[in-house]
């Protein structure tokens, strides 16, 4: 059953300052887009008055959040499966829209194969260009989570695909985010989640895509780099590369990134780059959830009677740009 309008899903931690700018647009383009909305705020044990601050002055927005501090995954999750509306605007709170936003995103829902788009990401402050498409390129076997692209000549109608949507600003359908069990909390605290949620919707024949002319303003978030050192940060985020490898990498692929894997730890070790050893040590430790995550994937597959590889993936994309001139960056 339809039910459509856009439910916005806030992750929030100690954001009272950033939501107090980013609220105001919101609500904004939200009545200019002439559809009924929701404002979902998922708070991950914040200490700061971001939820006092809301309800004193957004009591509208519905307050959900964790007692514990749990990271992205967790806590984003909880506002997806509360949101009620046909499309999913997940937001990170120091994401700011900007005049007109949804107005081009829309389009890209009536095709019945798409998962979601993303928007141009800018600075908060200056037009300088973040984040766009996400363009598929590969180290050997393994998957590169960087590198982005946009059209050098951008057209209303350009139809950019893109290797992965910003879990910082992306429209999703919500009955196929829902279908998919949300972002893998597996990938918790942080990183790289964004990319996993995107390929397993990508490789079960879902379509995601990019729209240069949905901008959003992105003030450069030190809230990971202030709670974090930098060692657990590199640990965490090598870990959750090993393990959107291990999920999505099969048969000789698969056995390739293992044997890769033994030179980089041994030059790991070489240089003092411990974090990646005890990236390796969590990643076995998990591996078993890892492989539960691969298992519910393949059997979604039989649902859908659908399971790209990510070099299928990657070809499809590729093969749409081979008219098409971009700026990579």
């Amino acid at each position: 059953m339809s039910n459509k309008g856009i439910s916005v899903v806030i992750p929030n931690y100690n954001g009272k300052r950033l939501l107090e700018q980013i609220l105001p647009p919101l609500i904004v383009e939200l009545e200019h887009a002439a559809m009924p909305y929701e404002i979902i705020l998922s708070d991950d044990a914040s200490t700061d008055e971001s939820i006092i601050f809301l309800q004193s002055h957004y009591p509208q927005v519905k307050l959900i959040g964790n007692k514990q501090n749990q990271g992205f995954s967790p806590t984003i999750n909880k506002g997806i499966f509360a949101a009620q509306l046909d499309y999913v605007l997940l937001l990170n709170s120091d994401v700011k829209l900007t005049p007109g936003y949804f107005e081009p995103l829309l389009k890209y829902f009536d095709k019945e194969d798409t998962f979601g788009v993303v928007g141009r990401i800018e600075g908060w402050d200056e037009e300088k260009l973040q984040d766009a498409a996400k363009y598929p390129s590969f180290h050997g076997v393994k998957i590169k989570t960087s590198g982005n692209y946009y059209a050098a000549h951008p057209q209303q109608n350009d139809w950019l695909y893109s290797m992965y949507l910003s879990g910082a600003n992306a429209l999703v359908d919500r009955k196929k985010l829902v279908s998919l069990g949300g972002f893998n909390e597996l990938f918790a605290p942080f990183y790289v989640e964004d990319f996993d949620l995107s390929l397993r919707a990508w490789r079960l024949g879902w379509k995601c895509y990019y729209e240069h002319f949905a901008v959003c303003q992105h003030k450069t978030s030190v809230s990971i780099k202030s709670k974090s050192s930098k060692y657990f940060i590199k640990k965490i985020y090598y870990r959750n590369k090993m393990y959107l490898h291990f999920i999505h990498l099969s048969g000789a692929q698969l056995i390739l990134w293992f044997l890769q894997l033994i030179p980089e730890t041994l030059f790991s070790i070489i240089t003092g780059k411990f974090y990646f050893i005890a990236s390796l040590q969590l990643f076995f430790l998990n591996k078993n959830k890892a492989l539960l995550a691969k298992k519910e994937l393949q059997n979604l597959s039989k649902k859908e009677n659908m399971l790209l590889s990510v070099k299928e993936v990657a070809g499809i994309i590729l093969h749409s740009l081979k008219d098409t001139k971009i700026i990579k960056f």
